[in-house]
């Protein structure tokens, strides 16, 4: 085998398939993007790519089950249901609505206007500024609580991290916390607001992460559990 596939078909779907070496990995290594969008397969500097080939067929059928055990994917389109600070939201196309905007928030439903084809990013962007407001209003907020100050906030879609915290100040937050429950949201404010103070995780980064966000050990947890849900919207 001279070289993998680009995608691999895992039942009705069709995986992108991103390969990689690593100098130290030790063993084939088989990895389900969260977002059920890419199957990511490292090869140990030694391994072949004809050894990856069975490697990834063997375990196809983990694979398969992986995908099968994914959180529905909530498309953002007409008539679906997305939270919004944890409560409930449904998706309503208003193509000839006038006058308020691309989007907004009317008797517990969100509202899109124009054309159908561009509904998925107005409401992206609906949801965005939404999370850059509250994200904002809540940084600001706590950190004067501590003496601290905010230099600024950007909002990312990453996959890895939540929130970072930069030793200039800077605090960057993924735009996808706003479909958490509040508390969750709060939590992860509070977390990079206290790294503006303590750049590490001892006892006085806690102490003060639970001064901002009283009984935070819930939020931890419910963003554990609740990961693959909140990256599959949209």
């Amino acid at each position: 085998m001279s070289a993998l596939p680009q995608s691999i078909a895992l039942g009705q779907a069709e995986m992108k398939l991103i390969v990689s070496r690593h100098p130290r990995a030790r063993r084939f290594v088989l990895r389900l993007d969260e977002r059920g969008e890419a199957v990511e397969l490292v090869l140990p500097r030694w391994g072949s790519l004809r050894e990856a080939g069975r490697f990834l067929e063997q375990h196809r059928g983990w694979l398969e089950q992986r995908l099968r055990d994914l959180p529905p994917r909530v498309a953002f389109a007409d008539g679906a249901e997305i939270p919004l600070l944890g409560t409930p939201h449904r998706i309503r196309h208003r193509p000839a609505a006038r006058g308020r905007g691309s989007a907004w928030i009317e008797g517990g439903e969100i509202h899109v206007a124009g054309e159908a084809a561009h509904l998925p990013r107005r409401l992206k962007d609906f949801l965005r500024d939404y999370a850059r407001r509250e994200l904002a209003a809540r940084a600001h907020g706590l950190a004067e609580r501590i003496g601290r100050k905010v230099a600024g906030i950007r909002l990312s879609d990453g996959k890895s991290r939540w929130g970072s915290c930069s030793a200039k100040g800077d605090l960057a937050f993924s735009w996808r916390l706003i479909l958490a429950p509040e508390e969750v949201l709060h939590y992860v404010v509070a977390h990079e607001v206290a790294h503006l103070a303590e750049m590490n995780h001892g006892p006085r980064f806690w102490k003060l992460v639970e001064l901002l966000a009283p009984g935070h050990a819930g939020g931890r947890a419910w963003l554990r559990r609740n990961r693959a849900r909140l990256l599959r919207f949209g």
